[in-house]
């Protein structure tokens, strides 16, 4: 079980005052990989009405089309664990590589789309996995390149996905209605695939890959280590065990569940909502583009607050704000009072999605977090599945959207309930996990390892 030390001279370039750090161009890298998954996942709503539209080459109902769309997030739960595990071991740049490629397949099958089953395989399985590979162990990566600042790093990294989505939604929408179905989804696939594919050679998984100790790594901080791969797994088999006997491990999946039925909803079937109200396609386009600016601010300020005031306080406010907001689709009519909506939710709806990074760090410390995150991506995926094809179900049903909004601010208000259970975010839950490992595979002496998880929960007050 070969451990190797990484770079640890403090003369490095994390203590240049002129070098940025290579943990910052890595952020930029995983920022175009947000602004390129994103636009497909926040674009849904739009293809329900292109598929809906029996004028249009498809002509399908409302629930087959939910029960599609639910396929694609319950692929992407049974798919998440699964990729965070492959993060852990593996690192996150092959699955970059990996990612780049499946994007550029998945979108040009989806492009090829003419029957049911083919949007079922195509985008429900196909792209589905990309997007679990994509989003998972990619964004817990960066984790592992921050020591301090990683607040607002994750800010940073979750607005430039809702950039991507406010920009890229009525692209899509304009393109489906100038160019048709398939140039659309082939032209995203080239462009979209290709960036992966050249980002991919200058990404790394972790800073000891680089020969560099994380930004912000004080001097008392234990060495990053490059570990044998028998190491790592035995590593992640103890961390998870002592995770599993906190609340917070069952409790945060359960939390973003909730929460991603509350605003999946809302993503699906507020553009078919307008359109039903005589309101253009590419008009009502911009009710995503608008959720998605306002999210900005919420995946920007949300972790960094997170960081400052604990987890807690911050994922309840923004699954209230979530869910109260949907009252204002009971009475919209006019294209205004959806865009109107569209800020007001889209503040709840950044802050929901935004925080987890920091909280796990806050409950958990800086073990191997990538499968715990792909288990509360799997929590979320589930939350739109079950959400997409209740919802689907509500409308078809009864001939109405009412009941649809009912569920999301339901399952929004349910998420703060379960908040209220979980442990203070004050503290470290499972700060010894460690001492169940052999020697060798520590990270250091217990008393080390303390004074770098201190450090690691006030890293955004201290500053620079």
């Amino acid at each position: 079980m070969a451990l190797t030390a990484a770079n640890t001279d403090s003369s490095g370039p994390i203590q240049s005052p002129v070098r940025i750090h290579r943990a910052w161009i890595i952020l930029s890298i995983l920022a175009v990989v947000q602004i390129v998954g994103q636009a497909i996942g926040m674009s849904a709503g739009i293809m329900v009405t292109t598929l809906n539209d029996a004028d249009g080459g498809f002509g399908w109902n409302m629930g087959v089309i939910g029960a599609a769309i639910a396929v694609y997030f319950l692929v992407g739960a049974l798919v998440s664990p699964f990729a965070g595990m492959l993060g852990d071991r593996y690192g996150a740049r092959p699955i970059m590589l990996a990612c780049g490629v499946l994007y550029f397949v998945s979108m040009l099958l989806v492009g090829l789309v003419s029957e049911l089953w083919h949007f079922f395989l195509f985008f429900g399985v196909l792209l589905s996995i990309t997007q679990a590979l994509a989003m998972v162990p990619l964004l817990a990566s960066i984790g592992g390149w921050f020591r301090r600042r990683l607040g607002l790093a994750t800010g940073i990294l979750w607005a430039s996905g809702g950039v991507g989505a406010a920009v890229l939604a009525p692209v899509v929408a304009r393109l489906l209605e100038d160019v048709g179905w398939r140039d659309t989804f082939w032209s995203i696939g080239i462009v979209g695939g290709g960036l992966l594919l050249v980002l991919s050679l200058f990404f790394r998984s972790k800073p000891a890959d680089s020969g560099l100790r994380p930004y912000g790594a004080r001097q008392d901080d234990p060495p990053e280590i490059v570990r044998s791969r028998e190491v790592d797994r035995l590593r992640l088999k103890v961390f998870s065990q002592h995770m599993r006997r906190t609340r917070a491990f069952w409790n945060l999946p359960t939390i973003h569940g909730l929460g991603c039925a509350g605003h999946g909803i809302i993503l699906i079937y507020s553009i078919p909502l307008a359109y039903e109200q005589g309101i253009s396609l590419t008009a009502a386009s911009f009710i995503l583009a608008f959720i998605s600016i306002f999210s900005i601010i919420g995946r920007f300020i949300a972790p960094i607050m997170a960081e400052r005031i604990g987890g807690k306080p911050i994922m309840m406010a923004a699954l209230f704000i979530q869910g109260l907001t949907v009252l204002v689709l009971f009475w919209a009519q006019d294209a205004w009072i959806f865009y109107l909506f569209g800020v007001l939710f889209g503040l709840g709806f950044g802050g929901e999605m935004s925080a987890y990074l920091v909280v796990n760090r806050q409950y958990f410390g800086s073990g191997p977090l990538a499968t715990f995150y792909g288990i509360e991506i799997m929590g979320a995926m589930m939350g739109h599945a079950v959400a997409t094809v209740l919802g689907g179900l509500a409308i078809y049903v009864t001939g109405s959207f009412n009941p649809a909004l009912a569920l999301s601010m339901a399952f929004s208000l349910a998420g703060v309930l379960v908040i209220m259970n979980l442990e203070s975010s004050a503290q470290v839950l499972i700060p010894d996990w460690e001492d169940s490992l052999p020697p060798e595979a520590r990270v250091g002496p217990v008393a080390t390892r303390e004074a770098a998880t201190r450090a690691a929960l006030i890293e955004g007050v201290t500053g620079d």
